[in-house]
């Protein structure tokens, strides 16, 4: 009997046995498979708008960096370069509205994500087991973190981690690609040929306005039920996050530069805040942040996340606080 419980138990390693799901779930999501979840159902909630009520963008109009007048100077820009194709910058202004753009670079299809409650912008190659994904935002939250879906298979996934949670490719994990947020004027210095994603047509959205207004200077993050971070670190701090580490960006901010555990960290000024001011090219100075291998000097990951958001999907993350 013994043994036939441990197999069980060794089966279902990763997969919490499911409860049923709302019924508004599955009548809106019918195509999502339920009984495949690594998470409790309790811990989502609906963030207010539906499914596709926050719109992501597919296959977006780039435009040559020359031609864009709209952009402050400060306004951060979420850049991607990969090797042999010409760099890209998809603004802040756009991804705050949108929060996901389905793009290709190259041969590569890509899905270029920002969550505002996390301020957590990741972009992810959105390759899985041979064939392309495209995601859309389903609406609810988890831990304040936005929950994305694949229209392929409608599975739900954690942005943070990229990963899915629920349905068919519960437990497949997408690969982080190097991406970073820049302020506008900093891009278009260090790649004057290089491309910017233009307004999205066909959407009534006021862009370059920030619906979060000093949400970066709130004491509690918008339906997050977890425990706050550890070390006195306010809960909508930034941090620095690469894999299960995490430098406050304060403590880089005063530095400048940072070596340790194999990664070389730098901050500059130059960056508005996304969540600060109620026009987001006049937010406070939250600095440029760029991360290396730092042996070799490639660039890696990382995230300039809240540090709420890192302890509740790195609760046993290691904080380098310098100590």
């Amino acid at each position: 009997m013994r043994h036939c419980l441990l197999l069980a138990l060794i089966c279902f390693a990763g997969t919490v046995m499911a409860e049923e799901p709302p019924r508004a779930w599955t009548s809106e999501w019918a195509n999502t498979d339920f009984s495949k979840s690594s998470v409790e159902f309790s811990e989502i909630f609906s963030g207010g708008p539906p499914k596709d009520g926050i719109p992501a963008i597919s296959s977006p109009q780039m435009l040559l960096v020359a031609n864009e007048t709209s952009l402050g100077a400060a306004e951060p820009v979420v850049v991607v370069e990969i090797d042999g194709q010409t760099p890209r910058a998809y603004p802040i202004r756009y991804l705050t509205w949108h929060e996901i753009v389905n793009d290709r670079i190259g041969d590569v299809p890509v899905a270029v994500t920002f969550c505002p409650l996390c301020n957590s912008a990741i972009t992810f190659d959105a390759r899985v087991a041979g064939q392309e994904l495209e995601f859309g935002v389903s609406g609810k939250l988890r831990f304040s973190d936005m929950v994305m879906y694949d229209r392929n298979t409608e599975s739900w996934w954690q942005q943070f981690l990229g990963e899915a949670i629920i349905g068919e490719l519960q437990g497949t994990k997408l690969t982080v690609l190097p991406g970073w947020m820049e302020n506008w004027e900093s891009y278009t210095t260090r790649q004057p040929d290089g491309l910017v994603m233009a307004q999205p047509v066909g959407h009534r959205r006021d862009y370059g306005r920030n619906p979060y207004t000093n949400y970066d200077r709130s004491q509690t993050p918008f339906l997050y039920r977890g425990d706050p971070p550890p070390h006195g670190l306010r809960s909508l701090s930034r941090v620095v996050a690469i894999g299960d580490k995490a430098w406050p960006l304060q403590r880089l901010a005063d530095a400048g530069e940072l070596i340790e555990d194999g990664v070389r960290l730098t901050w500059r000024a130059g960056q508005a805040s996304a969540l600060g001011a109620s026009e987001i090219a006049k937010g406070r100075d939250v600095g440029n942040v760029r991360t290396y291998d730092a042996t070799t000097g490639d660039a890696i990951p990382h995230d300039v996340a809240f540090a709420f958001a890192f302890h509740a999907f790195r609760p046993n993350g290691t904080w380098m606080l310098g100590e």
